[in-house]
C-alpha cells in the first residue's frame, strides 16, 4: 500500500459533521472557561450535579472509580496509548498510529495549557481543575479509536457518526464520573474536558492526514 492509498484517520462521510462537533465544543470550552475563570468554588450547575469531595463515594465504587483515574495517570495512559498506537502498527495503519499519539497528546496538551489560562481550583490555590486533563484524554482516546473502527468497518455516516457518539459520550461519562466522585474535579470541569477533546482531536485528525498526505506527494515528486 502507498501512502496515498493510506486510509484518512477521519472517514469522509464524517468530516463535516465532525467539524460542525468540533466547533460547538470548542465553544462550549470558551464559554465555561470565561465564566469560571480564576473561581475557587463550584457553580451554580456543579452544586445541582453533585458536590464534589474527596469521600463523595465508598466501597466499592470508590475502588472503580480510582481505577478510572489510574487510566488517566501517567503510567495508566501510556499503556492505553501503546496498546491503541501498536493495534495500529500491527493492522499496518502506520497514520492511524501516529493519529492515537498526536490526537491524545495535544488534547491533553491543551488541556493543561487552558487548565493555566483560566486558574480555577478546587481543594486549595494549587489544584488547577478547568478543564479536566483525565476526562480530555480518555475521550480523546475513545474519540481515535472510534475513528479508526468506523474506517476498519467501512460504516456509513449514520453508523459510524452514532458509534463516535456513543463511544465518547461512555469515555467521557466514565471517566468524569469518576474524577467527580474522586472530588478531584466539578462536574463543569468534566465537560470542559470531554468538549476539549471533542474541539481538539478532529483539527488533529486533519493536521495529520494533511501532512502525511504533503510528505507522499513530495515523495512522488521526487
Amino acid at each position: 500500500m502507498t501512502g496515498r492509498q493510506a486510509p484518512a484517520v477521519v472517514p469522509s462521510l464524517l468530516r463535516a459533521w465532525l467539524g460542525l462537533i468540533a466547533a460547538l465544543a470548542a465553544l462550549v470550552v470558551v464559554v465555561l472557561g470565561v465564566l469560571y475563570v480564576g473561581h475557587s468554588e463550584p457553580g451554580t450547575v456543579d452544586r445541582w450535579v453533585i458536590q464534589p469531595t474527596a469521600d463523595s463515594v465508598g466501597p466499592p465504587w470508590r475502588r472503580v472509580a480510582l481505577a478510572a483515574d489510574f487510566l488517566g495517570e501517567p503510567a495508566g495512559s501510556a499503556i492505553l496509548v501503546v496498546a491503541a498506537a501498536g493495534g495500529c502498527l500491527l493492522l499496518r495503519r502506520p497514520r492511524a498510529a501516529v493519529f492515537v499519539v498526536a490526537g491524545v497528546g495535544i488534547s491533553v496538551g491543551v488541556a493543561t495549557l487552558l487548565k493555566h489560562l483560566v486558574g480555577r481550583t478546587i481543594h486549595g490555590a494549587g489544584n488547577l481543575s478547568y478543564p479536566s486533563g483525565h476526562t480530555a484524554f480518555f475521550t480523546a482516546l475513545a474519540l481515535v479509536v472510534a475513528l479508526f473502527a468506523t474506517g476498519r468497518l467501512g460504516l456509513g455516516r449514520t453508523a459510524g457518526a452514532l458509534l463516535v457518539l456513543a463511544t465518547t459520550l461512555v469515555a467521557g461519562a466514565a471517566m468524569g464520573w469518576a474524577q467527580v466522585a474522586l472530588g478531584a474535579h466539578y462536574p463543569t470541569d468534566v465537560l470542559g474536558g470531554w468538549c476539549t477533546a471533542l474541539a481538539v482531536t478532529p483539527a488533529t485528525a486533519w493536521l495529520v492526514d494533511r501532512t502525511a498526505d504533503q510528505l507522499v506527494d513530495r515523495r512522488e515528486r521526487h
